[in-house]
């Protein structure tokens, strides 16, 4: 396989036929579009939502989260959400109530009230405000109904079971405990936070997905039972991508790749954008697929391994570094609670490997820190992956879903953040005295990345 970061090919060199753009004056006029933050209670949806899902055809229209652009208008049907609502009931404990504490204009956030409305159930509400553990525990703890679940991003995970200062809020703890699945998606989860969480008797599902597939189809690294996955190099021959994405396993089958999902959750389109829905939703003996911009790879058992964005890279000095296999890698540190990878200008070598790193509390910031997780990096990944600036934070820029804000996170090293909505100590500023080395990387993967989700109001959402 040649680079797995390939630009976008023309409509010819994908497999199958593109779908149809779907038109905004075709849209059905029940059709529930949200299209920024909802103005009052997030309850108000629901009779909304029991009409529009009470035919076929289109009946929700949600806006990716736009960290990679302008945000796309994604119309999601009544057949999709339907198949992804009895998918998770299948996947977990059957129908249940839901507690929702993410924006109801993304996609977690909708499928909340989505699923409630599919189960027959009321959800409950937490205000959307600054997210507590103590207003998460309040609103928990009046949940009575026997099955319970509730989506989170890892953010809100980590301020209940591992805040930046003080011990964790042990009610809020026993709160989320009580719930029989906590789907946690939107950016990865470190390994050190699903340890605590398992310690803590949490019981964590990964999920992986995005708008385009109703949020999370992909539960711990297993697709939903009417969710395909498959994964296709960008430099594929045209027979081989067919042959591909009509293949589980076997010769046709590869192990790494761009995924692609496929089935009935796969969404309509993208409203009013022929270009970008005939680039990422295809169809191919009667199966929607959607291309999306992630590249993954096959674990243990056939489970996927999300190995980053495929526009995720950092070009440093001719060498493709992926910048979310460093951010895997420097997790793995026991003094850090987050880790974000960006690119930044270089004037030598194009662009330079740069780590926003989040440390525990009672952690020192020290050049021995720095040099442990170099370290570590080097081995595992080469010396091209080597982050070359640095900048300790107490915490992460975040988007509006809950998602690291890149954007924001490369401002930080550029000069261009805004310093009010900046924490933390200014990281280092020199270069590197030898320039990257140039072997390719090795096919390492660790790590998973998910759902549309969110916890604090910040600009923007995924696309």
């Amino acid at each position: 396989m040649t680079s797995p970061f390939s630009p976008e090919p023309d409509d010819a060199a994908l497999p199958g036929t593109a779908l149809p753009a779907p038109a905004l004056g075709a849209l059905p006029r029940d059709v529930v579009v949200l299209d920024g933050p909802l103005p009052g209670d997030p309850l108000e949806l629901l009779p909304r939502l029991r009409t529009a899902l009470s035919r076929p055809g289109p009946a929700v229209v949600v806006a990716t989260s736009g960290s990679t652009g302008r945000p796309k208008k994604t119309v999601l049907t009544t057949e999709a959400l339907e198949a992804s609502g009895r998918a998770t009931e299948r996947a977990t404990s059957g129908p249940g109530q839901w507690l929702l504490c993410l924006p109801a204009h993304y996609v977690a956030g909708v499928q909340v009230l989505a699923r409630s409305v599919l189960a027959g159930t009321h959800p409950v509400v937490m205000s959307t405000g600054h997210f507590t553990p103590a207003a998460f525990a309040d609103v928990a703890e009046g949940m009575d109904a026997p099955v319970r679940y509730v989506s989170v991003v890892p953010t809100q995970l980590q301020r209940i079971l591992d805040p930046a200062e003080g011990a964790p809020d042990f009610r809020a703890v026993a709160a989320l405990a009580r719930f029989d699945a906590v789907l946690v998606g939107g950016s990865a989860l470190s390994p050190a936070l699903a340890a605590r969480a398992a310690e803590a008797g949490v019981r964590v599902v990964r999920t992986y997905g995005m708008s385009e597939t109703c949020g999370g189809c992909v539960y711990d690294g297993v697709a939903l039972d009417t969710v395909a996955v498959r994964l296709l190099p960008d430099d594929a021959a045209p027979a081989a991508a067919r042959a591909a994405l009509t293949v589980a396993e076997g010769p046709g089958a590869f192990s790494e790749g761009r995924i692609w999902l496929g089935g009935d959750v796969v969404a309509a389109g993208y409203l009013d954008d022929p270009a970008q829905t005939a680039a990422h939703f295809r169809v191919l003996d009667g199966v929607r697929w959607y291309r999306t911009d992630d590249l993954g790879a096959r674990g243990e058992g056939g489970a996927l391994s999300v190995l980053g964005r495929t526009d995720d890279v950092v070009n440093t000095g001719g060498v493709k570094v992926s910048a979310g296999l460093v951010a895997s890698v420097l997790l793995e540190h026991p003094a850090l609670r987050q880790a974000l990878v960006v690119a930044v200008p270089h004037p030598e070598w194009g662009q330079s490997v740069a780590a926003v790193v989040v440390p525990r509390p009672g952690t020192e910031r020290s050049t021995t820190l720095e040099r442990e997780l170099s370290a570590a990096v080097r081995d595992r990944l080469g010396a091209a992956a080597v982050p070359k600036l640095w900048h300790h934070a107490q915490q992460l820029p975040l988007l509006a879903t809950g998602k690291p804000d890149r954007s924001a996170a490369a401002a930080l090293f550029t000069g261009t953040a805004d310093a009010s909505a900046t924490t933390g100590t200014p990281g280092t500023t020199g270069t590197p005295l030898t320039p990257p080395a140039r072997p390719g990387l090795p096919d390492t993967s660790d790590g998973s990345e998910t759902l549309d989700t969110q916890d604090a109001r910040r600009a923007g959402p995924r696309g």
